[in-house]
């Protein structure tokens, strides 16, 4: 089955277009953000991780069309005819969506590398690039595979990148507004992106009081993946092949 995903995954041509953006996109970002920034002395080891949030929002479009693509176009039934066991379906595409994370995650931060480097910034201290990377691949992967859950549960893609990024990028940050802070930090996305270690604009001095350690914040947005790809995986049980 994963021979199988990975012909799928290498023959869709929205998955290239993905990849093509990420390294675009993020040089281009590192490299905004290297040369207009003024304001506050930036270094590389710090920059190349900025464009991260870019890079999971495409890993989680990413994720979905791995599920939705096939659901919308017919194939899902062949799929299913040719392994019954859809348990063995859910674990080759939850596989397929983690290496997605990981490649997008590593492309992404190695493009913001070079743009931060094309920008003219000093390398600064790179003591914690090497575990500020892996948290970001955390980022990324996890993020894949919540996109994955969303596309098992929709099935429409569309509908399910709309939501998605509705929930994600305009949700999030009312509920982040208006809930109170100890509550607020358990908001799935806004746990992951303090994977990053990187300030957000819309952190509250009662936020940034009340705010998890990066383990904690893993275990929130692992969590919720593994929820979701559970709901995913039910319903993939449950319902016709069509």
């Amino acid at each position: 089955m994963l021979s199988s995903e990975w012909i799928k995954l290498s023959s869709l041509r929205a998955n290239k277009t993905i990849l093509a953006l990420t390294v675009g996109i993020d040089v281009f970002a590192s490299w905004a953000v290297a040369r207009f920034v003024t304001d506050e002395v930036l270094t590389v080891s710090e920059v190349f991780i900025y464009p991260t949030f870019l890079t999971a929002v495409l890993a989680a479009v990413a994720g979905i069309l791995l599920f939705s693509s096939e659901a919308q176009h017919g194939t899902l039934a062949t799929a299913l005819t040719a392994q019954p066991a859809r348990w063995v379906i859910a674990a080759s595409k939850t596989m397929t969506a983690t290496a997605v994370g990981l490649v997008l995650g590593a492309t992404g931060m190695a493009a913001g590398f070079v743009g931060a480097v094309v920008g003219g910034l000093d390398m600064g201290d790179t003591s914690t690039m090497a575990t500020t990377a892996l948290w970001a691949l955390l980022f990324t992967t996890l993020t894949a595979m919540i996109g994955l859950a969303v596309g098992m549960i929709v099935r429409h893609g569309a509908g399910a990148i709309s939501g998605l990024l509705v929930w994600w990028l305009v949700v999030e940050n009312l509920i982040l507004q208006f809930a109170p802070a100890k509550a607020a930090r358990f908001l799935p996305f806004d746990a992951g992106y303090h994977l990053l270690g990187i300030g957000s604009d819309f952190d509250t001095p009662e936020l940034i009081a009340a705010a998890l350690t990066r383990p904690q914040y893993a275990v929130i947005f692992g969590g919720y993946a593994t929820i979701a790809l559970g709901v995913g995986t039910l319903l993939l049980y449950r319902r016709d092949t069509n």
